[in-house]
């Protein structure tokens, strides 16, 4: 394998080069390569060409490309010291490496990081510490509208939103059997007063308390619970750090549906339009396989249930796989704790595997809480829980939306939807004042750019930001009640009056 080559070309060269090396480690796979190691001196992406024109100078038949450096705890224990990792990729030819260097130019272009600072939308403080996002007032917007729009397309499907804290008895986790499958992860919360919490990894088992707080009839069901909140997962600290792709505090939507055995069928396939609804609305729906993650069936002890239940719903995955043409992939080895799932696999825009939504039936769950139903004949029957994400964690959402559209947000989804900027501030700043007003109580997001820079300067800041649409006043506008305006990407100007420009933006803010 040509990565395998390539990683033994580069751990002769840093051997060479650096004469202190211990606790190293190589690794290849058809993908990538990297190479482990604990030196003395200061090793950068600086030293990445030299290291480069070394391995040519060895075998000029292999073209390698060194990725990315970072540091790792040795064997992936946090006990354990910090170590360098460099990764890189081998080519067959210059004319790939050419090409991937192409590759990797656009996803600067597109990398959220980037996106989400020019844009300010969120931001990482070394105070607060890395792993835990700051969502600006711009950014704060955008995670509110998709909130807004999810609840509004689960409303459609039945849901009803919840709320739950952030803290949790480490009971609720045991009997639910997180505490002991994912122990790692926990964050515990303790207090000189003798608090002993667990910050919430999940919501299920909350969810699973507000089905059991009063008597239920099979009349009842389904029942279906959303909540958009905060999750936290204790990372390891080598994994997080400035990007919104692994956190310890994670915004999280899902939603959690109590059904009959009857009803599961009809309740998956209503999960699954919910998701081929929400994400055609986003313009997310064409690009994507689905995976029917079922056990690991030479590991029964690594999932809570018996053999009969996970049996059969598998069986009513597959089935239901095959009835809407989902076409799902067998995935052994992929299911959730408590029961197997259909996983909604995406591809970004760089051709990258992303997995946000997913549908996952539970026999374990209820049964483990005690939960019960009265049926026809007075009697007491054990709910199914079927989980489901749909846009899943915002954060990751956010990664999929911003690193697609390259920042260009729809008009409904943009921090500011109108940017306002004068001709002249001494002759028409009163109406531009008076037009941001109209469209303040007509609530569209405006902004009004007031600063004492240059027009041309203004409205190369209104591009770089992104801002759908920017409109232009000047004394034609100012004479007779008008608006003149730009569209994001079109130097054209429009214009008309004020009425009908209001009338016209909250068509466009409609639309999905």
């Amino acid at each position: 394998m040509l990565n395998e080559k390539g990683v033994e070309l580069l751990k002769q060269v840093i051997q060479e080069k650096y004469k202190s090396i211990r606790l190293d480690n190589a690794y290849a796979d058809e993908n990538e390569f990297y190479y482990e190691f604990k030196i003395d001196e200061q090793v950068s992406e600086n030293d990445f060409d030299s290291l480069e024109n070394e391995i040519r100078k060895l075998d000029n038949g292999i073209y390698v490309k060194l990725l990315r450096i970072s540091g790792v705890y040795y064997e992936g224990n946090v006990n354990n010291e910090m170590i360098t990792r460099i990764v890189g990729k081998c080519f067959v030819n210059q004319e790939k490496l050419d090409k991937y260097n192409q590759f990797l130019n656009e996803a600067k272009e597109r990398d959220h990081r980037k996106i989400g600072q020019d844009l300010d939308l969120f931001y990482f403080s070394d105070y607060v510490g890395g792993g835990l996002p700051l969502y600006t007032p711009r950014g704060t917007i955008v995670k509110d509208e998709l909130q807004k729009e999810i609840e509004k397309v689960c409303r459609k499907y039945g849901f009803q939103k919840v709320s739950c804290p952030s803290l949790a008895d480490i009971s609720l986790f045991e009997t639910s059997g997180h505490a002991k499958k994912f122990n790692d992860e926990l964050f515990r919360v303790e207090s000189p007063k003798g608090h002993n919490f667990v910050l919430k990894p999940v919501q299920c088992p909350h969810h699973t308390q507000i089905y059991a707080s009063k008597l239920r009839s099979y009349k009842d069901l389904p029942i279906r619970y959303m909540e958009s909140d905060k999750q936290y997962r204790a990372e390891l600290q080598g994994a997080v750090g400035n990007s919104l792709s692994r956190v310890y505090a994670i915004t999280v939507e899902d939603g959690h549906s109590f059904c009959r055995v009857d009803q599961v069928k009809d309740e998956v396939i209503n999960m699954c339009n919910l998701i081929k609804d929400f994400y055609s609305r986003m313009g997310l729906w064409e690009d994507h396989w689905v995976s029917l993650s079922v056990r690991d069936y030479e590991h029964p002890e690594k999932y809570i249930g018996n053999k009969e239940d996970w049996d059969l719903c598998e069986k009513m995955l597959e089935e239901i796989s095959n009835e809407l043409n989902l076409d799902a992939k067998r995935c052994e080895g992929e299911a959730a704790l408590y029961g197997p799932k259909l996983d909604f696999m995406f591809k970004d825009a760089l051709g990258r595997e992303i997995q946000i939504p997913t549908v996952q039936l539970d026999f374990a769950t209820p049964k483990r809480f005690g939960l019960f139903y009265i049926d026809e004949n007075g009697e007491k029957q054990t709910p199914v829980m079927v989980h489901r994400a749909v846009l899943g964690s915002y954060e990751r959402f956010l990664v999929l939306l911003l690193e697609q559209f390259k920042g260009v947000l729809p008009v409904w989804l943009s921090p500011v939807q109108v940017n306002i900027i004068p001709v002249n501030m001494k002759y028409h700043d009163e109406y531009c004042k008076k037009i941001f007003e109209i469209l303040n109580d007509e609530e569209v997001r405006v902004s009004y750019d007031d600063s004492k820079e240059n027009m041309g300067k203004k409205i190369r800041q209104s591009n770089v930001m992104k801002n759908p649409y920017t409109i232009i006043i000047g004394d034609n506008e100012r004479d007779n009640n008008l608006i003149s305006y730009r569209k994001y990407g079109s130097e054209e100007t429009y214009s008309m009056p004020i009425k009908e420009f209001v009338k016209f933006i909250k068509e466009e803010i409609k639309k999905r």
